[in-house]
């Protein structure tokens, strides 16, 4: 972003808050690194020393001591890493961000490297002696973490092959996905006679003037053709890399060792994305015909995607409104997640001004229960921010508050871990139209949210389809470019419906997410959460008292408790193929509230 860009965006904007890495770590060159890194190393090798080959033969509270250990080892590990990953994260394009993440990977892996016989052997204890031992209150205790662990049992190889996997992973996979996120950190779009990053251009997707939204769109589309080579080396070497690993697993999908991480079933995800795909017609097609006449259009390009309708108000938001209009949201529902929120702002624990170099998108990163969670956003003030801004709290919020479950207990799965980022869209969502009284401008409002929730679901469903099929297909061989331009555009068109007229340019267009690198699969968890989330604010609107409670006790739960225990209280079941209809219906009654207003 220009100097001018700056000054004008903080003229409208007010000052936005960056983030102050110091809990943590005070600098790169902290000697607190190296003294954590010594303290791991040493603790890790008297674990192994004193344990390994050993674990089966333990009683419970030794062995439940030892895993307390080994707790404590990994989290000094994960604050390492979640410091290193924060730093390269602000500024990808400076080399030196790069080489302390490189370096910290490196070290980190090193001395994990000694703990895998730890997860080996546990898996390998017979269950009737194994629940003997969790007779013990100190591995009692971690008992969810262990049933969690002992699922990878059929899956794990022997040590020598693990310790191996493990340490090519720096200079393999991580390698290849850092070499991504440079090229597309350092990635310039030459727009209107200026070179921008690719968040500016892709905010200039949602312009009111078509023209700009055509110019950015084009813009996009020649800065990805110009690394269409890379963009396809990576994609292709990493699936191959996913694919060796599985087979050496016997994992039977390539889904499979995603589901198994998510501790959800391959049959409620088929489930899952099964409703989504059988919905098209009556959700994007039917919402996208519509959005098309609004614009007075006979068919719409890849730009007007995310055009706002012409009764929209076009203002900026400033970041002072925007933090009040969310914890205002958050407070109607429960004063203490409002609370819980209200700490990321007293405190430096955001960064969300727009800057060169800076990690795309956004994110909140939980680091460690001894510290407290970051969020990074690229706020630009438009109603899509303020919306991202609700989302990022509630995943951050999750973290605070499933932070007393422990390191090893607090983490949630990706399926679940969206339930209260959505759940937070949800709230400041309503908050937001009944604010609004003129009928054009709640009109519009409420179609922004049919748009958001589309691309919640269905856009992240045809995602999910379109890595599937790379998967699959790159089992017979090495795809070509076009190869996998062809299987965007399928999956794209399938999904966004008739109402679009997707042009060469947008064959390109996968090449620029994330997901499909850092974390295959991952993208069906947003579909999931919306539908999780949907189905639990239904449930909400008809509660009496209670609700608020109920649902803190969930986020509170961290990882301890699957999907099925976690929804019994509020009377759902996501193995129910009902449930992902139920979820989707909301999206339904929402156009079918557009089309009366129409």
């Amino acid at each position: 972003m220009s100097d001018v860009a700056e000054t004008n965006a903080a003229d409208t904007l007010g000052p936005l808050p960056e983030w102050d890495l110091t809990d943590l770590y005070a600098g790169t060159e902290a000697p607190e690194i190296d003294k954590d890194l010594a303290e791991a190393r040493t603790l890790a090798g008297e674990l192994r020393q004193r344990c390994a080959g050993k674990l089966a033969t333990l009683a419970g509270d030794t062995l439940g001591r030892a895993l307390g250990d080994y707790e404590a080892v990994d989290e000094i590990l994960s604050k390492l890493m979640s410091y290193a990953q924060l730093v390269y994260a602000a500024d990808m394009a400076d080399p030196r961000s790069g080489r302390f993440y490189q370096r910290m990977q490196e070290a980190v892996s090193e001395i994990s490297a000694e703990l895998i016989f730890f997860t080996l052997e546990l898996n390998e204890i017979e269950e009737a002696a194994l629940e003997e031992k969790l007779q013990d209150p100190l591995l009692a205790r971690y008992r969810p973490w262990i049933r969690d662990s002992r699922a990878y049992r059929p899956h794990q190889l022997d040590e020598r092959l693990e310790r191996l996997l493990h340490d090519k992973q720096v200079a393999g996979a991580s390698a290849w996905t850092r070499l991504f996120d440079e090229t597309m950190a350092g990635l310039r779009f030459r727009l209107d006679g200026k070179d921008q990053t690719s968040m500016e251009v892709l905010n200039r997707m949602s312009d009111f003037d078509r023209a700009a939204r055509q110019r950015a769109g084009e813009a996009f589309a020649a800065g990805l053709k110009s690394r269409l080579g890379l963009f396809s080396l990576v994609t292709n070497t990493l699936a191959k890399d996913k694919q060796i690993e599985d087979s050496w697993r016997g994992f039977a999908r390539p889904i499979s060792a995603r589901n198994l991480h998510n501790r959800v079933e391959d049959e409620v995800v088929d489930a899952l994305v099964g409703a989504a795909v059988e919905s098209y017609p009556r959700l994007s097609h039917r919402y996208y015909a519509m959005k098309a006449r609004w614009l007075g259009l006979d068919k719409l390009s890849y730009w007007d995607r995310n055009a706002p309708l012409p009764t929209s108000v076009d203002r900026q938001v400033p970041w002072d409104e925007a933090q009040r209009t969310v914890l205002t949201a958050y407070a109607d529902f429960s004063e203490e997640l409002a609370g819980v929120g209200r700490r990321f702002f007293e405190r430096p624990w955001i960064d969300a001004p727009a800057r060169p170099g800076k990690q795309s998108g956004a994110f909140a990163h939980s680091t460690v229960p001894s510290v407290h969670p970051y969020l990074l956003l690229n706020y630009q003030g438009r109603v899509r921010d303020v919306m991202t801004l609700a989302h990022e709290l509630g995943h951050g919020v999750h973290q605070v508050l499933a932070s007393a479950q422990g390191h090893l207990l607090a983490g949630t799965p990706l399926t679940l871990a969206e339930t209260a980022s959505v759940f937070g869209e949800m709230l400041t969502f309503r908050r937001l139209l009944a604010d609004t009284k003129d009928p054009a401008e709640r009109k519009a409002m409420l179609a922004s949210k049919v748009e958001d929730m589309l691309n919640t679901v269905v856009r992240q469903i045809a995602f999910h389809r379109f890595e599937t099929a790379v998967h699959d297909r790159r089992r017979q061989g090495e795809l070509l470019s076009d190869d996998l331009a062809e299987i965007w555009m399928e999956t794209q068109v399938e999904a966004l419906g008739p109402a679009f007229d997707l042009n060469e340019d947008y064959r390109v267009f996968w090449t620029y997410i994330p997901h499909f690198l850092h974390t295959p699969f991952y993208v069906y968890a947003y579909a999931f959460g919306d539908c999780l989330v949907n189905s639990l604010y239904a449930v909400y609107q008809e509660a009496e008292e209670g609700f608020a409670e109920k649902y803190l006790e969930l986020l509170r739960a961290g990882g301890t408790k699957r999907h099925k225990e976690l929804l019994a209280p509020f009377g759902l079941d996501a193995s129910d193929p009902a449930f992902w209809r139920k979820g989707l219906t909301v999206v339904e009654g929402m156009i079918d509230e557009l089309e009366r207003l129409d």
